[in-house]
């Protein structure tokens, strides 16, 4: 993305939908640091049970962030009529408010119909959900995040740690090569040189989970010069206020 298609996406209007059964209550301060990259947060709503105690450690976080909680009671045993409610407001929100995506937080491949019919509708979708998350809901979504990156580290000496570690040497298995060198070669241009942003959207549009830090690098353009399978150069920004990286598979790879 260039400067002014990165500053829409930012403009974003966004609906934060969350399952409170099945999401925790730790990874609120990443979460909505994530979705700021995509857009403002115009609806955050939380649905649960709350007249439980199950859902307790939720209050602080629901003042802190405000976020709307929603109450659903659980009718009968064993089922789970949250994710009705959820879906519910998805849809009405669909029809009643002009918005250009929604975020869907929860591990239930119960919202994988509701992901489809919204990406139908033109909606962004971008999931969020733990690493158990079913393929299909994955799938669904124009983009999935695994909380286990967002969730809190409650020693900040941990936390800078583990942001300040980068792997020295990273080999990606055949199915990730796949991915960028295919995704390469999708944006590559004429002399075979592809610009990093397009090769990060080709790689997004293939696989919705796929996420640099779920590998320990904080961004795409660490994990490429690290893997090894391709040449690298920076170029002057068009405007002067930077550099553009450029990828082009190495020979005999």
């Amino acid at each position: 993305m260039n400067n002014i298609e990165n500053v829409e996406s930012r403009q974003r209007k966004l609906a934060v939908l969350i399952d409170a059964d099945n999401t925790q209550a730790a990874i609120m301060d990443g979460l909505l640091a994530e979705i700021a990259a995509y857009g403002i947060a115009s609806v955050k709503r939380i649905f649960g049970d709350w007249t439980t105690t199950n859902l307790k450690h939720w209050k602080e976080k629901l003042l802190d962030y405000a976020i709307q909680p929603i109450q659903q009671f659980a009718y009968t045993s064993g089922k789970n009529s949250t994710d009705s409610a959820l879906i519910i407001d998805a849809m009405d929100l669909l029809y009643t408010e002009k918005l250009d995506g929604f975020c869907i937080v929860s591990s239930d491949s119960d919202f994988t119909k509701l992901a489809m019919r919204l990406r139908e509708a033109g909606k962004l979708v971008i999931g969020f959900g733990e690493r158990k998350t079913p393929k299909a809901f994955v799938s669904a979504c124009d983009r999935f995040v695994f909380t286990e990156i967002l969730r809190e580290v409650e020693d900040s000496s941990d936390r800078q740690e583990t942001r300040d570690r980068k792997p020295t040497e990273f080999k990606p298995d055949r199915k990730m090569k796949a991915l960028l060198l295919n995704s390469a070669e999708d944006a590559a241009d004429d002399s075979g040189w592809a610009y990093l942003g397009a090769v990060g959207q080709f790689v997004a549009n293939r696989q919705a989970e796929f996420d640099p830090r779920n590998f320990g690098f904080r961004k795409l353009g660490d994990l490429i010069r690290t893997c090894g399978l391709f040449d690298i150069e920076e170029r002057p920004d068009r405007s002067g206020s930077g550099k553009q990286v450029y990828v082009k598979p190495k020979r005999g790879r």
